[in-house]
């Protein structure tokens, strides 16, 4: 008698174990099958950065830079601000001459190509300059600081006077003067998406 009493209530208790499983899975199911918030709205076309292999607004010095046929790497970094704007100038390993990259956000990332022109021996006054028969236009000039990283000839830190123009066809002519030292005058191209690879440095 006891040992019928004892399997039954064996059976009795593994009844209400699988009873207390059944209710969990069943609670479990019903949660997971909740309706979930849904996902904030997002803008298709907003800038995130991925339009290169790399994001370019963490490009620093030691950074290696692929255009395809060429690869090069990031000697220095100038970190510039007027105000709350800040961009970038990225100086290229090139031999001879000067060549660097800037990245700035206005409001999407823009990149452009420069090549120091120090055999045109112009100031940025007027609203436009003419070189090499083209008319380049007074776009927005201004007075900032900088911060330099790895090898860039300026001091650690200091300050920028600069003049930027642009022509119809888009070719850009910018000027720079550090430390109110000479003026330095540049020429440029707007970097298309996709132009470069980058591979971060250690």
């Amino acid at each position: 008698m006891a040992t019928e009493l004892l399997i039954l209530v064996l059976i009795i208790a593994a009844a209400a174990v699988v009873a207390a499983v059944v209710v969990a899975l069943r609670r479990s199911k019903s949660r997971s099958s909740s309706p979930k918030a849904p996902a904030p709205p997002q803008d298709p076309f907003a800038d995130k950065g991925d339009s290169t292999a790399g994001d370019p607004r963490t490009l620093k010095a030691g950074d290696m830079v692929d255009w395809g046929t060429e690869r090069t790497w990031i000697r220095g970094t100038l970190r510039l601000s007027e105000g709350g704007y800040t961009w970038s100038e990225h100086f290229l390993e090139v031999e001879g001459g000067k060549r660097w990259i800037s990245v700035e956000e206005d409001p999407d990332v823009q990149l452009a190509l420069w090549t120091g022109r120090p055999d045109l021996d112009l100031v940025p006054q007027g609203r436009s300059i003419e070189v090499e028969g083209v008319v380049y236009k007074l776009q927005e000039k201004g007075t900032g600081s900088y911060r330099s990283e790895g090898t860039t000839g300026l001091k650690a830190q200091g300050g920028v006077d600069y003049a930027d123009f642009e022509s119809d066809d888009g070719r850009l002519l910018s000027f720079e003067r550090f430390d109110h030292g000479r003026w330095e005058a540049s020429t440029g191209t707007k970097v298309a998406p996709g132009t470069f690879t980058i591979f971060p440095g250690s």
